[in-house]
């Protein structure tokens, strides 16, 4: 045999001494004896108490294994007969010793077979005098052999303010993931499926986190951009493992937050890794059985750019729009964030001056309130504090929009228009905010020419309600007007629905004017429905599309 000694440097000699120090230290820990060694009295005690699970003698002690105590030991001598007579007391075995070296002479065995193939021992070989080195391929990237982490969320809905119509929606998924026998005996199937849409900052993610704890079942979480990877295949891989994961602890939540990083329309430009990984994603939720436990949650910030087959029936068939947090909302999370922060103020004060404001910043506030009122060594937060550092709080890379008082009189005015408007032309939407509204525009086919009249008159209502009372508008109109403009273009650019079947500009001017023209007249004479909608917005920052209908049928 010949032996490359050249080749055993000092570190392998570091490795191999390290491992026989590890090894005398296991045969130390296993050698010494550890039970404790107790009385006459305290043996009879554990015996007549029937606590003995196993007994056996070594070396002049007898041992008794028991639950509570563990292992204890006394002298052989001391024990009479006739306390152990019901005892079966046993020589210890010494197969254990056997097993013990017989895996570390395998062990020993293996490392020295790896030991000699690094080295280069060869039997009768030519000593070797150079090494050669194996390089991977860049093209076969390292596989991750990491696990899906198991998570017990601790968040609670007692922990999240101002979300309560979220509970609502979400209360059925909880029902099913703790009693899923009595919806399938019932015959009903519960969502695969529940798409979070929402702004950033407004408790997305931990509102799944609340879900999974209420449940009480594991919580897996994962964002969208961690399944995009530079090598095909990996993505579409993880998502393989996450569902694998899930369904191997079952009943529980995937939760896969930005799902649009991996969800996104396919238009066209390839990608095939991201391509592959939505493909996986599509196919994992159709391979869920009714009766698997299984419910994925996702979170986003744009539903219109997820492609339409993760939206489909099955799949992510329940969407739940989590809004901006209203006055009442506002202050529910404010109560929470002050719970613990010595306070002097009215929180109604607060939430009033933070139109806006989502969840993340709320909290933003609070604690950069509490951080200056430390700095100026007082003892209570107030509302001085809060004013002061509001210009501080940023929300993404963007300041968060405070409305002066000014300015929050012209934005209700100009929601209060098109809470008019989408009530009167009795178009769908569940609410309108202060900040925002949901009304679905014209998809349905063929459309006709009324109803998209009546979505333009919406759009350009809030600009004709505010020039109504105010005699100007503001800039908040762009982005109705800029809708507006593009149902205007496609009727008489599209559609044909001008004055002649050929398309001109003056038909769109005459149509728009038109429009805003019958608009105004329409507020005009309803003066005292918009003003009512202008006092229940002011007050309570949202009204529901039920609240709008009783209200304007109790007027007219």
């Amino acid at each position: 045999m010949n032996i490359t000694w050249q080749n055993f440097n000092r570190n392998q000699l570091i490795l191999i001494v390290s491992g026989g120090i590890i090894l005398i230290l296991l045969l130390f820990a296993l050698l010494r004896d550890n039970a404790d060694t107790v009385t006459l009295s305290q043996a009879s005690t554990l015996i007549q108490n029937n606590q003995v699970d196993k007994a056996f003698s070594d070396n002049g002690y007898t041992y008794f294994v028991t639950k509570e105590e563990g292992t204890v030991k006394i002298i052989s001598s001391q024990l009479p007969p006739e306390l152990t007579e019901n005892l079966v007391i046993e020589p210890k075995s010494s197969k254990g010793w056997l097993w013990f070296f017989t895996f570390f002479a395998l062990i020993g065995g293996a490392g020295f077979w790896a030991w000699k193939n690094k080295l280069g021992f060869e039997d009768d070989a030519p000593i070797e005098t150079s090494v050669a080195t194996k390089i991977s391929p860049a093209s076969e990237p390292e596989v991750s052999t990491s696990t899906i982490p198991v998570v017990k969320s601790t968040v609670r809905f007692s922990d999240i303010g101002g979300i309560t119509d979220v509970k609502e929606e979400l209360e059925e998924i909880i029902d099913f993931l703790r009693n899923p026998k009595r919806y399938y005996s019932f015959g009903a199937r519960m969502p695969r499926g529940v798409l979070l849409v929402g702004p950033p900052g407004v408790g997305k993610t931990m509102i799944a986190k609340a879900v999974a704890a209420e449940a009480d079942v594991p919580f897996f979480y994962q964002s969208g951009a961690s399944f995009v990877q530079i090598y095909v295949g990996m993505g579409a891989k993880r998502v393989s493992e996450l569902f694998n994961a899930a369904k191997k602890n079952a009943p529980a939540i995937i939760f896969i937050d930005e799902i649009d990083a991996v969800g996104k329309k396919r238009e066209g430009g390839r990608n095939d890794e991201r391509e592959g990984t939505l493909n996986q994603l599509l196919t994992e939720m159709d391979g869920f059985e009714e009766t698997s436990g299984i419910v994925v949650i996702a979170a986003t910030n744009n539903i219109d750019v997820i492609d339409s087959a993760l939206l489909r029936a099955g799949r992510f068939d329940r969407r739940i729009f989590v809004e901006l947090p209203t006055a009442s909302e506002r202050e529910a999370i404010l109560q929470k964030y002050l719970r613990q922060i010595p306070h002097e103020l009215s929180i109604g004060d607060v939430a009033k001056m933070t139109v806006g404001f989502n969840g993340a910043s709320l909290a933003a506030l609070v604690n950069e309130a509490a951080l200056l009122c430390m700095r100026q060594t007082e003892f209570q937060v107030r509302l001085e504090h809060f004013i002061a550092v509001k210009d501080k709080v940023m929300f993404g890379k963007k300041k968060i929009a405070m409305l002066t008082p000014e300015q929050r009189r012209y934005q209700v005015r100009y929601q209060a228009g098109k809470v008019f408007a989408a009530t009167w032309f009795d178009l769908p939407y569940e609410k309108i905010t202060l900040t925002n509204d949901s009304i679905t525009p014209p998809t349905a086919e063929p459309q006709l020419r009324h109803e998209i009249e009546a979505h333009i008159r919406v759009h350009l209502a809030g600009l004709a309600a505010s020039q109504l009372k105010f005699g100007e508008h503001a800039s908040n109109v762009s982005h109705d007007l800029g809708v507006a403009k593009e149902l205007i273009h496609s009727m008489i650019y599209e559609y044909g629905m001008g004055s002649t079947i050929l398309p001109n500009a003056e038909d769109e001017s005459r149509l728009s004017e038109r429009l805003l023209s019958e608009m105004t007249t329409l507020l005009e004479r309803n003066e005292k429905i918009l003003a009512k909608f202008e006092a229940i917005l002011d007050e309570y920052e949202q009204i529901s599309k039920a609240l709008a209908r009783a209200t304007m049928n109790e007027i007219l």
